[in-house]
């Protein structure tokens, strides 16, 4: 008699999946999270058989600070195996948007909250609602004690993968298994056979067993009576797999992996509109991230140079405050307006706490730097938060400086400086200088304003007119009609960077919901901004800037164009719109006079290459493309970046930053708008962002991207300063890193108060062995990283040697 093959089985996962904020305010989330887990201890208390899966430890702490006697019971559940924690992150993030130290920051604070509170750590990633998720995460979740992974969207329609379960592959090597869910997290209906025999069709040979979600979710709820006395029932029905009430991790832990196939790319394409919805939110959590980021290097610094308390609790809070409002429904730009109120408070409260914090420790420290009296200077200390030496411009308000002043550096040499528009709308009483620092690897140099009764002796200055600016390396014209770029000539080559108007707003048709439903692309061109007024805006030996402003509809696009006499700087633009459009969207067109192109992206922690098809991704900092020339044939590209954007599209004739869109909030299909209906659409009103533009010889690698997007993006600190004695040097570098191709993004605390860490990332794709030089704590030391590695260190305060960190700084 021949052998029976064993029976599937169909791992029945009991879960509430809650949106914090959604179509409701985080208050009522908070409320639900409550009623769910009080729900869920009670189908724990009736069914003996029931097994309850739990995500996002910000919501286990809401219960912890809250409802104390609600989280004992949660923690008896946890000691006996049947509530599972999951997810191991602060929230269900957007799975794109976030930089890369927001990801790793998920996993810090959410397993570290995990792993005190319960004695033990997630094992599955667990993000079921979130619009796609990027191509750099496998590393980051195995590196958070994360090798499993679990998701839904996109889903099949969307995005074809090999099957339900499979390996997903970063770009370093890094592996997890990772599993869609079929159909849905959540369950409407008391009753579940019909959505369990639509799991059931998905069973197959070969890989077999598949989990099944169900209990009420979205606004919370959990699994039912009903639905538990369904699955009762429906075990004994002998055409269907075994029903096991289980978890992911009982799932991951069975399941024979062995035929999984490798998907070694990004889960894409699911709600396109989230990239660009809400500009606020996005601009701030960018914000948010990289200020406290840099407050946690100068209060490290701080810390170990002149014993500055580290502000741990502070930091903490504040980056959990960040966390939360990465959440998919809010950082995507879905939820409710009255929702971005909460979240600016938020952003704001993250803001605040980061600005404090940089700001003293970059008084202490500048405090101790000696400076030489010199009757009528003004002294100011740069420092520089990149271990790396930058050429950046600075700039700040000065008072009672008047032409004809002089700056040095501390050695006495002449820098070059110049007067621009200052804050203050008052008397020449308060000016602001800019001038381009070049800044020792994460350190500082001192600059002093002399006064002069006579002008400085004329210096090279850029050449403008109201048509053109120009430098050695650039010749930028401008089109008069649009306000754009006329043409932009690379002088080291004569290459011909634009093949048409460059930096021209086009204004597209937009009537999809606020996710973009159903859409990869954007493709309805009904206009573009035009009329331009144009005119000088600031001439001098550091920059010259054009002002153009164009019109469309009832809305204004104002762009300053900023050449630098400094060959090394890019092209600087500073952007104000005034938006009043609504079911529209506004990108900035910029067509790259190159061929046989490939477009590359910032992703967190990592790039990402893709098709210039013309559809929508999400993006980072910077996007590059790089081909042919068109006449010489050589190599050379084009990149991009800015300081609040993360939506782009490249077709084969165009690169695209999309600026915004102008949806109704947290519209969803089906739901049809009537015509001349009273709605609220999004991003009306003003905004402002940077970006630059970079022409390059080779690609992006040999442009040196991740260093100069950081530079740009991640400004020096400028403290005014006073005359003093002090131990410290007017110039002085304390950390450095070589080669180029690592970046050091993170100097802070060990959680623990142990030491300090920091956080390593090769950046080209090749494995190097970097070296670093920490003078002020007497370290020097070599570590080996892999293509693509992210490697976080612990520097012991005993002096024993460097050693590696899990990224939740816990024991592997």
């Amino acid at each position: 008699m021949a052998e029976q093959a064993p029976r599937a089985v169909l791992h029945m996962i009991g879960n509430g999946h809650i949106d914090p904020v959604w179509l409701w305010n985080w208050q009522e989330g908070f409320q639900e999270i409550k009623a769910t887990y009080r729900s869920a201890l009670d189908r724990l208390a009736e069914d003996p058989d029931f097994i309850f899966t739990c995500s996002s430890a910000a919501h286990l702490a809401w219960i912890e600070e809250n409802e104390p006697e609600m989280f004992e019971e949660i923690r008896t559940q946890v000691t006996g195996g049947r509530w599972v924690l999951v997810g191991g992150w602060w929230v269900q993030p957007d799975c794109h948007l976030p930089g890369g130290e927001g990801f790793v920051r998920q996993g810090l604070y959410g397993q570290r909250f995990l792993h005190s509170r319960f004695g033990k750590t997630a094992r599955v990633g667990y993000n079921p609602d979130s619009f796609g998720h990027a191509a750099t995460l496998p590393q980051i979740l195995l590196k958070s004690g994360l090798p499993y992974y679990t998701f839904m969207r996109p889903g099949p329609h969307e995005q074809t993968l090999p099957s339900r379960l499979f390996w997903w592959q970063g770009a370093d090597g890094s592996r997890v298994l990772t599993f869609r869910i079929p159909f849905e997290y959540c369950t409407w209906g008391k009753d579940l056979e019909t959505h369990i025999r639509r799991c059931a069709s998905e069973v197959t040979g070969g890989l077999g067993d598949l989990m099944c979600f169900y209990g009420v979710g979205n606004h919370g709820g959990g699994p039912t009576r009903e639905n538990l006395e369904s699955i009762h029932r429906l075990q004994g029905d002998g055409d269907l797999p075994e029903l096991v009430f289980s978890s992911p991790d009982q799932y991951f832990e069975t399941v024979d992996p062995s035929q999984a196939a490798v998907w070694p790319a990004e889960l894409v394409h699911h709600a396109i509109g989230c990239y660009a919805a809400h500009s606020g939110v996005k601009r701030l959590n960018r914000q948010a991230e990289l200020a406290l980021i840099r407050a946690e290097k100068f209060a490290a610094l701080a810390h170990a140079r002149v014993g500055l308390p580290y502000p741990q609790t502070e930091l903490e809070h504040a980056w959990k405050r960040v966390l939360f409002n990465q959440f998919h429904d809010i950082l995507a730009g879905t939820s409710l307006e009255s929702a971005y109120v909460d979240a600016a408070h938020d952003y704001g409260e993250a803001l605040s706490i980061a600005q404090h914090v940089t700001n003293a420790a970059v008084q202490r420290l500048s405090w101790r730097v000696h400076i030489p009296l010199q009757e009528g200077a003004r002294v100011y200390v740069v420092w520089n938060p990149h271990p790396w030496p930058v050429r950046v411009a600075v700039e700040h308000e000065v008072g009672g400086v008047k032409d004809g002043f002089t700056m040095t550096d501390e050695g006495g040499a002449a820098i070059l400086a110049q007067f621009t528009r200052s804050q203050a709308t008052v008397s020449t009483w308060r000016r602001r200088l800019a001038w381009v620092a070049e800044l020792p690897a994460f350190g500082h140099r001192t600059f002093t304003v002399l006064p002069g009764d006579e002008a400085a002796a004329p210096a090279a200055q850029v050449s403008v007119s109201d048509r053109h600016l120009e430098n050695d390396v650039f010749r930028l014209e401008i089109d008069p009609q649009s306000g754009g770029i006329a043409r932009l000539l690379d002088q080291r080559t004569g290459a011909e960077v634009f093949s048409a108007p460059a930096a021209v707003g086009v204004v597209l048709r937009d009537e999809s919901d606020t996710w973009s439903h159903g859409l990869v692309r954007y493709d309805d061109v009904i206009g573009t901004f035009g009329q331009a007024r144009v005119g000088v805006l600031e001439h001098g030996p550091v920059r010259s800037a054009i002002r153009t402003t164009s019109t469309y509809g009832k809305s204004t696009l104002t762009q300053d164009f900023f050449v630098y006499q400094d060959p090394t700087l890019p092209i600087e633009v500073r952007v104000r719109l005034d938006w009043h459009e609504a079911h529209k969207l506004l990108r900035l067109r910029f067509p790259a006079n190159v061929t046989f192109r490939q477009a590359t992206y910032e992703a967190p922690y990592g790039t990402v290459s893709r098709p210039g098809n013309g559809e929508e991704y999400p993006g980072g900092r910077w996007v590059d493309l790089s081909g042919a020339d068109k006449v010489s044939g050589e190599l050379r590209g084009l990149a991009l970046i800015n300081d609040a954007k993360s939506s782009y599209s490249v077709s084969l004739a165009d690169l695209y930053l999309t600026v915004l869109r102008s949806p109704i909030y947290a519209h969803h299909d089906p739901y049809v708008p009537t015509s001349g209906g009273d709605y609220r659409f999004m991003d009306q009103g003003e905004q402002t962002f940077t970006y630059w533009l970079w022409p390059h010889a080779g690609n992006w690698r040999d442009a040196g991207l991740p260093r100069l997007c950081a530079a740009l993006t991640e400004g020096p600190v400028a403290l005014p300063e006073t005359f003093h004695d002090g131990e410290l040097p007017g110039a002085q570098e304390n950390l450095s890193v070589s080669p180029e191709s690592v970046l050091v993004t993170v100097f802070k605390r060990a959680e623990d108060g142990s030491g300090y860490v920091l956080r390593l990332m090769e950046t080209l794709g090749q494995a190097v062995t970097a070296s670093l030089s920490l003078p002020f704590l007497e370290r020097e030391f070599t570590v080996f990283l892999g293509a693509n590695e992210l490697s976080t260190l612990l520097l012991p305060d005993d002096d024993s040697p460097p050693r590696p960190l899990l990224l939740t700084e816990l024991q592997a």
